[in-house]
């Protein structure tokens, strides 16, 4: 059993589910969910405020300042707690009640962003922002994690080489694509390490990531409406874009066995199904996907009947009139 004296000094790097048995796909899902902060998110937070230590950068009144759509919010907040450095989110309306409660149980600061950029979105909207706290105050320090080299440094070395340890006969690794972070540290060691895996970025229709058209998104974790600096196309072997409705029926499929992922977890797995269903090698490949989190902070979104019917239309889940008696909730007399 470790023992631990700060938060993110524990993570989960080893545990797989075989979805072989859940959904019939021929793939291990690696789980990012299991340390303090519920997300992979906690490995670049930790990384990029260990670098900003040791750059001398963090003084006494710094303000720790970031930009998320949630799980790298919880992180950073979590991890300003520990060390005792006050910490501002700028956020959207799309952002988890639930992920934005827990970054203000931590002591952050949120700011909610309610109207996107005309051209860029939510994200430049959250963009321009923080450029004018910067402006305006010089205790704030923007880690930036669409630019910063330490979050993709962070999955170089450790997320990436415990794919590897585990599985020596990797064929094709499956990647999400938000700030690109975990696909390009990934990507990286598998390009200097073992240059045969495949590697495939999952983005979101809608994100301009990658250079398709900008569309509306309305789950966070995966996709951007400006490019993040980060990206570089040279590692990246494929790349497959998902629709949002087959992000949320995948997430309830893979709820209907008990497992209950987010929905990011949806996209790359609804994404690798897609890619692997076209593999015309007729190899038996070894696959694995990344898992950033799991599913609580999306009862309210993803795992929401009223909202899934409302953004997507009706059909997308299975409603209760397709559950089946045994299904349904059931009231018994206590006093019979």
């Amino acid at each position: 059993m470790p023992i631990v004296s700060a938060p993110q000094q524990f993570n989960v790097d080893d545990l797989y589910v075989d979805l072989r048995t859940p959904l019939g796909l021929p793939l291990y899902l690696k789980c990012e969910g299991f340390n303090f902060a519920g997300s992979v998110k906690l490995k670049a937070a930790a990384e990029m405020v260990e670098a900003a230590e040791r750059e001398g950068a963090l003084g006494g009144d710094t303000i720790l300042l970031e930009s998320s759509s949630g799980n790298l919010g919880v992180a950073l907040a979590m991890v300003a707690a520990n060390k005792g450095y006050r910490f501002v989110c700028v956020t959207d309306v799309r952002c988890n009640m639930a992920t934005r409660q827990l970054m203000e149980t931590f002591g952050a600061k949120v700011h909610v962003i309610a109207a996107g950029h005309p051209e860029e979105g939510y994200l430049g909207a959250r963009l321009r922002l923080i450029r004018e706290l910067c402006e305006s105050d010089d205790r704030y320090l923007w880690l930036n994690q669409y630019s910063n080299a330490n979050n993709w440094k962070a999955h170089e070395r450790t997320t990436a080489p415990a794919i590897a340890r585990e599985f020596p006969d990797l064929d094709v690794l499956f990647v999400g694509a938000g700030t690109t972070g975990t696909l390009m540290g990934c990507a990286r060691y598998f390009r200097r390490h073992r240059p045969s895996v495949t590697v495939v970025g999952i983005d979101s229709v809608g994100s301009v990531t990658f250079g398709t058209p900008s569309g509306t998104r309305m789950i966070p974790g995966l996709g951007t409406s400006v490019r993040p600096q980060l990206v570089d196309m040279s590692f990246v072997d494929d790349v497959l874009h998902v629709r949002e409705a087959d992000t949320v029926r995948t997430c309830h499929e893979l709820a209907a066995s008990g497992f209950l992922f987010g929905g990011s977890t949806g996209t790359v797995v609804s994404g690798a199904r897609e890619w692997l269903a076209g593999n015309r090698s007729g190899e038996e490949l070894t696959a694995v996907a990344i898992a950033p989190d799991l599913g609580e902070r999306y009862l309210d979104t993803v795992y929401h009947q009223s909202w899934v019917s409302e953004i997507y239309g009706p059909g997308v889940t299975p409603g209760p009139d397709q559950v089946g008696d045994l299904g349904r909730l059931q009231v018994f007399d206590a006093s019979l």
